[in-house]
């Protein structure tokens, strides 16, 4: 058996994966995010390891975990979690949707021409360089007293094993990585004032980076086993889908929204703020869309209309499927990267009328948010072909009303496959049984999980869906600067 466990932003999730890749068991447990400021977002990492440690104990409460070999590690990415010379947190985690650096993306495409040349992607603050950029002006003593900076899951593993290590998916967000090589970038880190000695090891993703120390085997009941590198959220979560290949396309429904695809090689276009990083797999490279807002447009406009759940927001968009809805929603709550790279972007609600309903509200979130990820698939798109469907994982896969409407609006096959709702999670066990079993097991791991249901797309919607989508394009372009 095998563990994957997963940092999210909204909780952690581990699941237990058995020898066939069956998931016998999954448990979770919730996180909250702090936003003292506008455009900040902050978790404390101590938070990451009680919610992985309260998860852990619990499944091992409900299962017995004496035959688990290896565990394999997800997350959330770019977050910059500062740890002191005594592996003391420093501060807060500046998270992945923060949007403060703005200033210090522009300082560092000004000290570093190159930046697009060696890491393939556009500076935006999301990244990890702008936001310690940020700490070295605003919060020197902190930036004095940096020994190691973490991405969120390494910070974790640090918990479990002591070692300081990432791996090449998870580092690609940071900026300090040569995407080519699949190393530091002295120039990157210098640029930031950083060194290489304050950065964790680099491995793939499958490759082993220590082992879980006694008092932790001994509180989760089980063996002293290994720990591999693991993946980035997004790329963890295709491992589980099984997208390894080029052209193999995956839609990610979760807090944000990503189109990933496997690349035939390292390929980029950042003029649309597409993101190009290495895969979990080693020699292998992926284009990545991501916006900011998705799941959580719905998690928002259900508290807004007061539905009482999401299940119940949905239910009332699902029940008005026909109804041609004239409000339009940018789903810009966190501001925006790809294609806009606008942090400073806002959500907006366009043509209410007295007659506007709650459900109107709900179905306008959905259309805008979908429209956004169709803005994502086609910077996808401008450097690389794509896959006849694509697979969907995440949150908001579990509903078929909103994979319809995707279908639709793509005008692309959208496939729900076992294992969906724990994507990444899965990923993260399967990379460990890679690791435990040898690369030779690639194949044989990370095999496509069954088939649910495909949702095809219907042409009469699409037309429909394709002028409200010009209204859509047209409002942000109006709207951009206020």
């Amino acid at each position: 058996m095998y563990i994957g466990i997963d940092l999210g932003t909204s909780g952690v999730k581990v699941i237990l994966m058995a020898e066939n890749g069956q998931v016998l068991a999954s448990c979770s447990s919730p996180l909250s995010v702090s936003r003292p400021f506008d455009l900040w977002s902050e978790q404390n990492p101590e938070d990451w390891w009680q919610a992985t440690d309260l998860a852990m104990q619990q499944l091992a409460s409900e299962n017995s975990l004496q035959d688990v070999k290896a565990i394999g590690l997800s997350g959330q990415m770019h977050g910059a979690t500062l740890l002191g010379k005594k592996g003391e947190v420093l501060r807060p985690a500046i998270l992945w949707n923060d949007g403060r650096s703005h200033e210090e993306c522009l300082l560092l495409q000004r000290r570093c021409p190159e930046v697009q040349a060696i890491t393939g992607n556009l500076v935006m603050p999301g990244f990890t360089a702008p936001k310690l950029l940020w700490v070295k002006e605003h919060e020197p003593d902190v930036f004095a007293h940096i020994d190691k900076v973490l991405l969120p899951k390494d910070y974790l593993r640090f918990r479990m094993t002591g070692e300081f290590a990432t791996d090449v998916s998870d580092a690609s967000g940071t900026l300090w990585l040569n995407m080519e090589q699949r190393a530091w970038s002295d120039t990157m880190l210098q640029a930031t004032g950083l060194n290489q000695q304050q950065m964790p090891k680099v491995y793939e993703g499958s490759e082993i980076t220590g082992t879980i120390n006694d008092a932790l085997a001994k509180r989760w009941s089980m063996s002293v086993v290994p720990v591999v590198a693991g993946g980035g959220d997004n790329a963890a979560g295709a491992v589980g889908m099984g997208i390894i290949k080029p052209e193999e396309t995956m839609l990610s429904l979760g807090t944000s929204g990503v189109i990933f695809s496997v690349s035939d090689g390292f390929t980029a276009n950042p003029a649309v703020a597409l993101h190009s990083f290495g895969h979990v797999i080693p020699n292998t490279w992926h284009t990545m869309s991501v916006m900011l807002s998705a799941a959580s447009c719905i998690d928002w406009v259900t508290r807004l209309a007061q539905f009482g759940s999401v299940e119940a927001a949905l239910l009332a968009a699902e029940n008005r499927a026909d109804h041609v809805c004239n409000v339009t929603f940018l789903p810009y709550l966190s501001g925006e990267r790809t294609p806009h790279n606008d942090a400073n972007a806002k959500g907006v609600f366009w043509g209410m009328t007295h007659e506007t309903t709650p459900a109107d509200l709900v179905q306008a979130v959905l259309e805008g948010v979908t429209f956004a990820l169709l803005d994502g698939l086609d910077a996808v798109r401008s450097a690389q072909s794509i896959s006849e469907s694509i697979d969907v994982i995440g949150g908001g896969a579990k509903s078929t009303y909103w994979l319809q409407l995707l279908a639709d609006v793509f005008a692309v096959p959208m496939d729900y496959r076992e294992g969906g709702e724990v994507g990444p999670a899965l990923g993260a066990a399967r990379l460990a049984a890679i690791g435990f079993r040898g690369n030779f097991a690639l194949s044989e791991v990370c095999v496509k999980p069954k088939l649910i249901k495909r949702y095809l797309p219907n042409s009469d919607r699409a037309a429909r869906y394709a002028e409200k989508r010009e209204r859509f394009q047209g409002l942000y372009q109006r709207l951009k600067g206020f």
